[in-house]
């Protein structure tokens, strides 16, 4: 098989274990790009690097500009280079009897209870490493309606008659949760981005949920409930203080990768996780007023920020 360029750098993540190389060098490598060496080759193993893992990579100065990594087994790269690529054409289900299927549906049961919390950290990763994805244009509100006008329904109001919950209320900590919804429910698609205040206490994700459902003109009774389900996990999985006050000087690396209708904001910089007077929010506002951007801009910049900084 002929190659392009130089062969990618390999890596082990411990010392004496496998050798790795990461998929889209390899594909760029063998001429096979945008997915099409895993769908020429479904039988080659794989898998996403944890964020752990990812932290190892880019210590060695490899997968710098990349947001998601996937692992690839160096033997199996070369072997595709050196032409010897049938063993990875076919399902490697298929070659599997139903009998040793069987017991490794019993392996896996047995073994779930062992590795239950392995596997929630695992989760848990793969949602913060959902904030260093670019952030592609979202679900906005229909301007234009064909058939009879629309009635607005208004779910919920605030009750100002409760004055001393408004006063608790406003005397909470603000601390904001980065959320990424992408939803598809029977061809209904929502895509979003927003901050979530940990300590609100008066719309519960619910109330949020159907407004959210009445801006944007989605049926409430199938989207409600997955939208505040999401929120709640997000909320509960986000790390908590996001300043590192034991540290000095402590700066890590933010891209921004956005795009809002047809506008596409690509922009790196170092943010200082030492410095409390850092705000994400008032970042964004002087970026966007800089840049002439539109509001719409100045939250999905925040959430951006504050999606990778919770990451690292």
């Amino acid at each position: 098989m002929r190659t392009f360029g130089a062969k990618p750098k390999s890596f082990r993540l411990e010392e004496g274990g496998e050798e790795y190389m990461i998929g889209s060098e390899a594909g760029a490598w063998l001429k096979m790009v945008r997915g099409s060496l895993y769908k020429r080759y479904p039988g080659l193993w794989r898998r996403m690097a944890t964020m752990d893992e990812r932290k190892i990579i880019s210590g060695l100065g490899i997968g710098l500009s990349t947001t998601s990594i996937t692992l690839l087994k160096v033997t199996e790269v070369e072997d595709m280079a050196r032409g010897d690529d049938e063993q990875y054409k076919g399902q490697p289900t298929e070659a599997t009897p139903t009998r040793d299927r069987r017991s490794a549906k019993i392996n896996r049961e047995s073994s779930w209870s062992a590795h239950g919390q392995a596997s929630q950290v695992a989760a848990t990763q793969a949602h913060l490493s959902s904030h260093m994805d670019a952030v592609p244009s979202l679900t906005v509100a229909h301007k234009q309606r064909v058939g009879p006008k629309r009635i607005r329904t208004y779910p919920h109001f605030y009750d100002d008659s409760k004055l001393p919950l408004l006063q608790k209320a406003a005397e909470q900590i603000v601390i904001l949760v980065p959320i990424r919804l992408d939803l598809e429910i029977e061809n209904h698609k929502l895509r979003d981005t927003f901050l979530w205040n940990k300590n609100e206490a008066l719309t519960t994700p619910e109330q949020f949920a159907e407004l959210l459902c009445d801006d944007v003109e989605l049926p409430s009774s199938m989207f409600v409930q997955p939208i505040a389900t999401a929120i709640r996990g997000q909320v509960e999985q986000h790390p908590g203080d996001l300043v590192a006050m034991d540290e000095e000087d402590r700066r890590v690396p933010i891209k921004l990768n956005i795009h809002v209708g047809n506008i596409s904001l690509v922009d790196q910089f170092e943010w200082d996780l030492s410095c409390p007077q850092n705000s994400p929010e008032d970042f964004a506002r002087q970026l966007c007023s800089d840049l002439g951007l539109g509001g719409e801009f100045v939250n999905t910049i925040a959430y951006s920020i504050r999606g990778q900084i919770s990451w690292h």
